[in-house]
């Protein structure tokens, strides 16, 4: 009885795993009963070895007298990892349809009087400042709401928080796609009002949803956040091969939207149906209480917050000790996004072929599509990808130190090929060059954004778990608008 309590305690003060050979049981030992069973390791879709991160116990307090051990159930794993992948697909590749549509926006809020739609020289005021405001009303909206849902995201259920939001979205995309066979020429400051009031409900109800799948996959072992992280890199991937498909096939501004957005659709009602599916796999509910713990079941009283104040009630997280804790992972992502998204895409698009001169369907058409977005995404997946594999560098300060190392690839990026240099020389003129930085951008930002999601989660208790990751979906989501606004900027500095 000494040696097991010595050994809990052990686990606790330095959180090692159990020795193979010396299995862990709570009470008096007995199997059955009153006493525990020993850990069985967790699913794990990329290894068997047991996931230090799930065996993790909490505080054996003092005058606790029971302790009970519990093991995942084996039913249920591969499909929560399968729709955890899912679900980051559906986070972000909704709205990047909706973005990409761009030839769309144009159509609807051309000069119907002119029969040159897409002359930069007559753009209307509606075409020439839905860009911004599409970007302004959608950052703003996804951002406020991620920081709402990380301070107040817990008096929410999650069933509210994802199905409420997805059927959100649904709806949205059934509105949206049905104006694209409405005639809206005699109205169209009306329907500019009615698309910016769609984007911002669509972005809140995105941001929400994120967020709480964010907090969602920290309670799960890390092979399910380098799923929803490495889904949400292959949105933006097959997002990159639907837009030169349609610059292959020069399909009509109306038939693309349509298309895009029927995708868009489709995918959300996919999620809902599997996310349904998952919630009433017992893995599933399982990890969601906790997971391979050691659970407190008996406890004498107690005034603390960080006390549990009577039998099985959970210990209820409090912002300021996760912040105290992970706030090194919060710069870090905010920085890495600010990083990115300042330069990402509003520089790298105006960008150019060494060959630009001869005017070829390549340096033309494709140059920029395949460069800027379809390598961007692909190296932000395997970025992800990798660092699931490796889940290395675990010191934040050596995470922080690669996050500003990083930052030496701005100016580079600013000092590139592109005609619209007036200010800044070109330094940068061959495309390998400029192909190579691309590439390297993108697999850091997504092996540093799976390592400090990873991380961030396995820095604070297990009752604090979902709103850490919480509130890294809003630093990350801090770091975009900072990011977008200096792309404003270094724009202006070419």
């Amino acid at each position: 009885m000494q040696r097991n309590a010595d050994d809990r305690q052990r686990l606790v003060d330095h959180e090692e795993e159990p020795a193979n050979d010396e299995p862990m049981l709570s009470g008096d030992g007995d199997e059955g009963g009153g006493g525990g069973a020993a850990f069985v390791p967790a699913f794990s879709p990329h290894r068997d070895e047991y996931n230090i991160d799930d065996e993790r116990c909490l505080l054996e307090r003092e005058h606790d007298e029971v302790v009970l051990m519990s093991t995942a159930p084996s039913s249920g794993s591969a499909l929560t990892y399968c729709v955890f992948y899912l679900l980051g697909i559906g986070t972000m590749t909704p709205w990047n349809f909706f973005v990409t549509a761009e030839d769309y926006w144009k159509y609807k809020f051309r000069n119907t009087t002119s029969n040159n739609t897409f002359d930069v020289d007559e753009l209307t005021p509606l075409q020439k400042s839905f860009t911004c405001d599409l970007t302004l009303t959608a950052t703003i909206s996804g951002t406020t709401f991620l920081l709402l849902n990380a301070v107040y995201g817990h008096h929410v259920t999650l069933r509210a928080k994802m199905l409420g939001t997805l059927c959100t979205i649904l709806v949205l995309f059934g509105i949206t796609t049905g104006f694209v066979e409405v005639n809206t020429d005699k109205w169209q400051e009306q329907f500019f009002l009615i698309t910016l009031i769609i984007v911002v409900v669509l972005n809140c109800s995105a941001a929400t949803m994120s967020g709480a799948l964010y907090g969602v996959a920290g309670l799960f072992p890390s092979e399910y956040m380098t799923a929803v992280v490495s889904g949400q890199a292959l949105g933006g991937i097959l997002t990159a091969l639907a837009f030169i498909l349609v610059l292959a096939f020069d399909a009509g501004p109306s038939a693309t939207a349509f298309v895009f957005f029927c995708m868009g659709a489709v995918l959300i009602f996919f999620c809902i149906v599997s996310y349904i599916a998952m919630s009433r796999q017992a893995y599933f509910k399982y990890y969601l209480e906790g997971g391979d713990k050691y659970k407190v079941i008996s406890a004498q009283p107690s005034h603390s917050r960080n006390e549990v104040a009577e039998t099985g009630v959970p210990l209820e997280p409090i912002l300021r000790q996760v912040m105290s804790k992970i706030y090194i992972h919060v710069v870090c992502l905010a920085l890495l996004y600010a990083t990115t998204l300042s330069v990402y895409p509003a520089v790298t698009i105006l960008m150019q072929s060494e060959y630009s001169a001869n005017h070829t369907e390549w340096s033309d058409v494709y140059y920029l599509p395949v460069v800027n977005y379809l390598f961007f995404n692909c190296g932000d997946y395997f970025g992800r990808l990798i660092a699931g594999f490796l889940e290395r560098p675990t010191n934040q300060h050596t995470t922080l130190l690669l996050t500003v190392v990083r930052i030496i690839l701005v100016p580079c990026f600013l000092l590139s090929n592109s005609s619209e240099h007036h200010f800044l020389p070109i330094l940068v003129q061959h495309d390998y060059t400029f192909i190579t930085m691309i590439i390297v951008f993108a697999l850091s930002n997504g092996y540093l954004t799976n390592i400090l999601l990873i991380m961030a989660p396995r820095s604070v208790e297990q009752h604090e778990k979902e709103l850490a990751s919480s509130i890294m979906a809003a630093s990350l989501s801090v770091g975009m608008a900072i990011g977008s606004v200096l792309s404003l900027a270094f724009v202006q500095m070419l």
